[in-house]
């Protein structure tokens, strides 16, 4: 009896270590994928198509073309500390208190699908509204032209 006991806290214990374990796990996987999408240091308005691309970037869940891709012209070290001391929040996002480089690349034949996407890049200079779990981005929501301050 003292035994089965002893099993219902060890139990308990491992069951609360897998939920965290996958709740950080896809943490990880949201920010690899966010990186893949929108962090490019050297990211120039020619390359869209070329990017897009060789990172499979599409629509969720299909092999249609993305209407419009973001690129943040930094590190992810420097994007990932808005998070943390160089952001603010903005609604359910946080905001940047720093303007960014960014390449917006806007599909330019609609309906198409993967290989045949091609894009037209614009550079913009902007303020960003990224999500952020446990102190990683995994969301672009968008650039911010009107600052408030």
């Amino acid at each position: 009896m003292i035994q089965e006991i002893m099993w219902i806290p060890l139990a308990c214990l491992l069951l609360l270590s897998a939920t965290v374990f996958s709740q950080d796990a896809s943490v990880s996987l949201r920010y690899e994928k966010f990186r893949n999408q929108h962090v490019n240091g050297q990211m120039s308005v020619t390359r869209c198509d070329h990017e897009i691309r060789t990172r499979r970037i599409t629509k969720t869940n299909s092999n249609e073309c993305k209407e419009t891709n973001t690129f943040i012209r930094a590190t992810a070290g420097t994007i990932r500390s808005i998070c943390q001391r160089a952001g603010e929040p903005y609604g359910e996002m946080t905001k940047s208190l720093q303007p960014f480089d960014i390449v917006v690349c806007t599909l330019r034949n609609q309906q198409a699908r993967q290989p045949h996407c091609q894009y037209r890049g614009q550079a913009r200079t902007r303020r960003i509204a990224i999500k952020c779990e446990q102190g990683f981005p995994v969301h672009f929501d968008g650039d911010i032209v009107h600052f408030e301050n």
